[in-house]
């Protein structure tokens, strides 16, 4: 089931992988084959698509990101559609995990390389219990979405054919949970707007499955008493969320209640429900319920912070993650107060997991950056709307201000444009910290310090 480790070790024999150049291969094998899959007859019901639009859609579902260069209702078949749902799931839970998952099931053991693997792949802190993990991982995922599934299921039942509506279900929960932002719906959930159950339902699973599954590993060890208390990373991770998602509503609220062409028409509790999903969403799935590009310039920038700071640590969604956010605000604010100390939740922070969140940070903005400016040049877009696309691939969310139809807005660039996006899902779907380590090697110690100067700074 690791065959593709020994693979690439017999292939490289020079040079060995670490584990996140393995998992770039691998994800990159997947929307190979994906990709392949889609580019069959049997996926659309014209016959074909070009393999840029093909390798974009693969990638787009594989790092659960949602951006569309193809209307997904009506540009692929059932078995498109299916192939895109597959890949879906494997890029949610990980390729990994379903791997590791095989193997137990035939009772096959995992070595130490695989089980630093399967660490990388779900960012666990040790390899320890890691099979124990993944179990816990397959059974939340298909717990909650075979949840999902059934409620949206019944909704669906009173607009759909009992067959259309158990898939409709199905498809929209996997999507959902996994933070996708896939719809078999050409205006995505804008139908549903002001519906409570599919905005409810939806809104649940993007938030289980945008908090991570180390947070529900802590959960479950509480709760079985094998873990003592929560841990700082639980209490940072839903702290973080509960302070966007509160925060962000009454800021969308702010900039868009008055503007008629998205809450301004609305009465005020259905503002809170369409501001609310709006946030919840944009944060990391991508679903839109309003259309993206009516929004003011002042709630487009805000979102692209949102979907910028994205999910959690070992979670379906991207971004920097909640932590790092949480632990640079912490960082300032022990600075500005001289405090030596970054402390959370009466915690201290090390110093090296403080200038890694400083670290992650700086290189998510530069890539963004570099990414808008030459997006902005070579395709002559609207800046903003292109930042917004931008952040949205690199942070694996899949909102976009569109095309004036129903696709995102990559639906407009050259194959060359849409190429880089597809660069950026994957680097948001790995981690750009991962990507760079990956590069340039792991932490080397030098075996002596320069003397030390002062500079003035500010």
């Amino acid at each position: 089931m690791f065959a593709p480790l020994a693979w690439f070790k017999r292939g490289l024999p020079a040079q060995r992988l670490t584990p996140t150049q393995i998992l770039f291969l691998g994800y990159v094998v997947i929307i190979g084959i994906g990709a392949g899959l889609l580019l069959l007859p049997i996926s659309t019901p014209d016959g074909g698509i070009s393999w840029v639009d093909a390798v974009f859609t693969a990638t787009s579902a594989t790092s659960i990101t949602g951006l569309i260069v193809l209307d997904t209702p009506r540009d692929f078949t059932l078995f498109g559609q299916l192939v895109i749902l597959g890949l879906i799931q494997i890029g949610g839970i990980g390729y990994m995990t379903i791997a590791a998952l095989l193997v137990i099931i035939l009772g096959r053991r995992i070595g130490m390389q695989e089980r630093r693997l399967l660490q990388e792949s779900l960012n666990l802190m040790s390899p320890e219990d890691i099979l124990r993990f993944v179990l816990q991982v397959v059974k939340i995922t298909f717990l909650i979405e075979g949840a999902g599934a059934g409620v949206f299921a019944l909704r669906f039942w009173e607009d759909f054919e009992p067959a259309y509506a158990v898939y409709y279900g199905i498809f929209h929960s996997i999507s959902a949970f996994n933070n996708a932002g896939f719809t078999l719906f050409s205006n995505s959930l804008a139908t549903y707007r002001l519906d409570p159950v599919i905005n409810g339902v939806a809104m649940i699973l993007i938030i289980t499955g945008g908090i991570g599954f180390l947070v529900y590993g802590n959960v479950v060890g509480v709760i079985r008493k094998r873990d003592l208390r929560l841990s700082v990373h639980t209490k940072m991770v839903l702290s973080v969320t509960a302070v966007l998602i509160v925060m962000g509503t009454l800021v969308v609220l702010l900039f868009e209640h008055a503007n008629p062409r998205t809450l301004g028409i609305l009465s005020w509790p259905e503002k809170v429900m369409v501001a609310g999903f709006q946030v919840v969403s944009g944060r990391t799935a991508g679903f839109g319920t309003v259309d993206v590009s009516m929004f003011t310039d002042s709630t487009l920038y805000f979102v692209v912070f949102l979907m910028f700071v994205g999910g959690s640590p070992g979670s379906t969604g991207g971004g920097i993650k909640t932590t790092t956010f949480g632990t640079i605000v912490m960082a300032l604010w022990a600075t500005m107060r001289g405090y030596r100390d970054v402390m959370v939740f009466y915690r201290r922070i090390p110093t090296d997991i403080v200038a890694k969140a400083f670290y992650l940070a700086g290189l998510a903005i530069v890539l963004v950056s570099v990414a808008t400016l030459v997006l902005t040049f070579v395709e002559r877009q609207d800046f903003m709307s292109t930042l917004f696309e931008v952040t949205s691939a690199a942070a694996t969310v899949g909102m976009s201000t569109g095309d004036g139809a129903s696709h995102s807005l990559s639906a407009t660039f050259s194959d060359g444009g849409k190429l880089l996006i597809v660069l950026l899902m994957l680097i948001g779907r790995i981690g750009p910290l991962a990507i760079s380590i990956a590069i340039v090697g792991g932490s080397q110690h030098a075996r002596f310090r320069y003397a030390e100067e002062k500079l003035v700074i500010g």
